[in-house]
């Protein structure tokens, strides 16, 4: 009896957290978003996700996290192949080989990606001792995408992982018996398979390379605007709530449409292995 007043009491708990720091938040950010400066209701703040310089934006954003996605999945992959392989019996040892570069600072890993990159940085000199071009790789596309793809591809390797960890080994045995080449097992046997976790990885790596603006900061040097990067400045520079919360509710808008992707494919919960 005790145990179950325990259990109520935390709860409630939980639930006395999740209101202040997620319902309240939101509430606020919704209030925001759908008002102007002088508390009249508006779609103008949400409407200005159509400006110029906002879709312009969010196209960047969404072309960037695209192309991570893709990378990430082309890695991940033939790694999670080769880690079934391996016939490693702890899938715990797994796990906490690729959690345990995350348990450094996200800025600091990427601040170091940032000496590498730079112009006077490790990767130019080498290509200087061997009498070869220097290369501009610091703030560009390319040096955005590489930081994401380094952040983010723990979380797709794992859940594809997962997937095949599952598979049992006397179903690749009777595709071979059956005269299946490598690709032929690997369309019609493994991807199917490994379907509900490519969609969970797709979208666990989707949504905060979409949101993010810590990694153009530091990588694009300020000249690549994602749509992070935009509702960040209109909190903090232009100090426009209003618009910047509009913003944020057409993000959230996103980000809601992946997840609930992510709940109709992923109906094993292929997802929660990252975790």
């Amino acid at each position: 009896m005790n145990s179950k007043k325990t259990m109520t009491a935390f709860g409630g708990l939980y639930i006395v957290w999740m209101a202040i720091f997620v319902i309240v938040p939101l509430l606020i950010m919704v209030y925001y978003g759908f008002v102007t400066k002088d508390g009249q209701f508006t779609w103008d703040n949400v409407l200005s996700i159509a400006e110029p310089v906002h879709a312009k934006a969010l196209w960047i954003s969404i072309k960037l996290s695209v192309v991570c996605t893709v990378l990430c999945f082309l890695l991940a992959l033939p790694l999670g192949l080769v880690l079934r392989n391996l016939h490693i019996k702890s899938s715990g040892f797994i796990i906490f080989i690729f959690i345990l570069p995350m348990w450094m600072n996200f800025l600091l890993r990427t601040i170091a990606w940032q000496t590498l990159l730079e112009n006077s940085g490790v990767i130019n000199r080498l290509f200087r001792m061997a009498h070869l071009p220097v290369r501009n790789m610091i703030n560009t596309e390319g040096a955005v995408v590489l930081g994401m793809v380094y952040n983010y591809l723990p979380f797709m390797v794992l859940p594809i992982y997962n997937s095949l960890a599952k598979i049992n080994q006397d179903t690749f045995d009777a595709a071979k018996d059956l005269g299946a080449g490598w690709w032929q097992t690997m369309r019609r046997i493994t991807l199917p398979l490994i379907f509900p976790g490519i969609v969970s990885g797709s979208t666990m790596v989707f949504v905060p390379a979409l949101t993010t603006f810590v990694l153009s900061d530091i990588l694009g040097g300020g000249k690549i605007q994602l749509i992070g990067n935009v509702i960040e400045q209109e909190f903090t520079t232009a100090n426009n709530w209003n618009v910047g919360s509009g913003l944020s509710l057409v993000l959230m808008v996103l980000v809601i449409g992946s997840m609930a992707l992510m709940s109709k494919y992923d109906k094993s919960g292929e997802g929660a292995g990252i975790w």
